[in-house]
């Protein structure tokens, strides 16, 4: 994939591995990947100057009935085999243009991406923005659910349940894990070893860069696979190509794949924790001598994004089953505040490392229910308005912020609480 650049690999990749369908996939405005598929025969150099039509106005959000016509543009460089299509088939993700005028459209998810990195550019901070997401999931074994006139539930269901423990299994064999207690355990309790290393080897196969993978602290078959940090647009097209391979490969294994943020109660909830950093003419400008070892613009970045989290938390977080995973106790974050190594604050200063190139901060917030390009967007607009105006963070939390007291969270520059934005204005902004 990394080889592909110009229309001309594309058909030459069509050739080489005898393709025979090509699958042009783009993003709505509520995140899902949507798709159209043409022959191979069909596809040429032009069509990527041309675009192929589609109806804008069957997809909810977009364009009137009366202004429907929409065009895709396959982008040479996303190329990527398929690896669940029967017949060989070839992926191109698309931005999405206006035919009349030939102009992005503005409701594309990507194109806004695109914008934000633009505007990055244009105020001279920084030239590029790395995200390296974590998006976490839990792998069901049932998922039944129902709202009709006559009745309103769901069930679901984990082989690897603490509820399991007494289900006649013919025989149950005991691995069961205990809630709560999911993370990192070695087989035969983490029953799901083998389709992670499945999910793996096919993002492998596609050209991604997977760091690792591991069971997570949910105890019926929640797991994570972390991916290695790229630019902003090209990361949120792998956690859309990421999220297509772990469902399909759940699928091919008899389970179903969730990325709910919250599916359990009394469980872990799945958060995308988001890390993030600046760099310009290649050399990186979060690295300092500050607090955590982060510069004066690290600082006012995170100080940017905690005075702007009421509103990103409508694009990292905006499903109502959200807010069921940011409570007390769960590794979710409850208040506004940051700290090293602190994975009870909404943003984390990871402290692995002293390399400069790998000082970032993470931001713990978002969930894989969002449109992560719309998500990482909004975070690094937040985190420009911060540096601009050089945007104070508060005090940094080093202490456990669930098992503090009202009376510990009450002095100047206290975290606010998720959920309860105050009227005060924190953190303070001074003028640049």
């Amino acid at each position: 994939m990394a080889n592909i650049k110009t229309p001309q690999d594309v058909l030459s990749m069509c050739r080489q591995h005898d393709v025979k369908a090509v699958d042009f996939r783009f993003t709505d405005f509520f995140g899902a990947w949507q798709h159209k598929t043409i022959p191979v025969s069909e596809l040429n150099e032009d069509l990527f100057e041309d675009g192929t039509g589609f109806d804008g106005s069957s997809l909810r959000g977009w364009q009137a009935i009366h202004e429907s016509d929409m065009l895709l543009l396959p982008q040479p460089e996303t190329a990527f085999l398929d690896p669940f299509a029967e017949r060989i088939t070839l992926n191109l993700i698309c931005n999405v243009h206006d035919p009349i005028t030939a102009d992005a459209y503005h409701r594309d998810p990507r194109y806004v991406a695109r914008k934000a990195i633009g505007y990055l550019t244009s105020t001279g901070i920084a030239d590029t923005a790395y995200i390296g997401a974590e998006a976490e999931f839990f792998v069901l074994d049932d998922a039944r659910f129902e709202c009709s006139p006559q009745e309103s539930f769901y069930s679901i269901d984990s082989n690897e349940a603490p509820w399991n423990r007494g289900r006649l299994e013919s025989p149950n064999l005991g691995h069961k894990l205990r809630r709560n207690e999911g993370y990192l355990p070695c087989p035969p309790k983490d029953q799901l070893f083998d389709l992670r290393n499945d999910i793996m080897q096919t993002l492998i196969d596609v050209g991604m860069l997977v760091e690792c993978h591991h069971h997570e602290v949910g105890a019926a078959g929640q797991c994570e696979i972390d991916l290695k940090y790229d630019h902003l647009t090209r990361s949120a097209d792998m956690m859309m190509i990421y999220k297509y391979i772990v469902k399909n490969v759940a699928r091919r294994h008899g389970k179903t794949a969730t990325f709910m943020p919250k599916p359990i109660a009394n469980e872990f909830g799945s958060g995308m924790h988001t890390h993030l950093s600046l760099w310009k003419d290649g050399e990186p400008l979060f690295s300092g001598t500050e607090y955590a070892g982060l510069s004066d613009l690290a600082l006012h970045a995170i100080g940017g994004i905690l005075h702007h989290a009421a509103a990103l938390l409508a694009f990292t977080n905006p499903t109502t089953n959200s807010y069921r995973r940011l409570v007390a106790g769960f590794e979710a974050p409850t208040h506004l505040a940051y700290g090293r190594r602190n994975r009870s604050a909404a943003i984390r200063i990871p402290m692995y490392s002293p390399n400069p190139k790998n000082k970032r901060i993470e931001f713990r917030c978002p969930d894989p229910s969002c449109n992560p390009y719309l998500a990482f967007s909004a975070i690094l607009m937040a985190m420009i308005d911060g540096i601009a105006n050089r945007m104070e963070p508060g005090d940094a939390v080093d202490d456990d912020l669930y098992s503090m007291t009202n009376e510990q969270l009450r002095h100047p520059g206290r975290p606010r609480f998720i959920g309860t934005f105050d009227a005060g204005r924190w953190p303070k902004t001074t003028p640049s």
